[in-house]
């Protein structure tokens, strides 16, 4: 148990932080079925609006600290491959 006001304060917050990590990741992962759903029935449309939609949440995840830059870029660029592969 956390003996100093910090630590307890630090405790608090942890527990905040990872509820809403958890929830980050958790539509992240949902975004990425959809894209990857689309990329197998071959849409173009809903391939497209599904790249953008995860994307976005991808860069917003990013911003909060959620995930790491280079594994949004990774995703990002995944993402990207398979929407203008020709």
């Amino acid at each position: 148990m956390a003996n100093t006001k910090s630590a307890i304060k630090a405790a608090r917050k942890a527990v905040r932080l990872t509820t809403r990590n958890a929830g980050v990741k958790t539509r992240l992962k949902t975004l990425h079925k959809k894209l990857n759903v689309a990329i197998a029935a071959k849409d173009v449309a809903v391939t497209k609006a599904a790249a953008v939609a995860y994307v976005s949440a991808m860069d917003k995840a990013v911003k909060s600290g959620v995930v790491h830059k280079n594994a949004a870029s990774r995703a990002k660029a995944h993402a990207a491959k398979h929407l203008f592969a020709k």
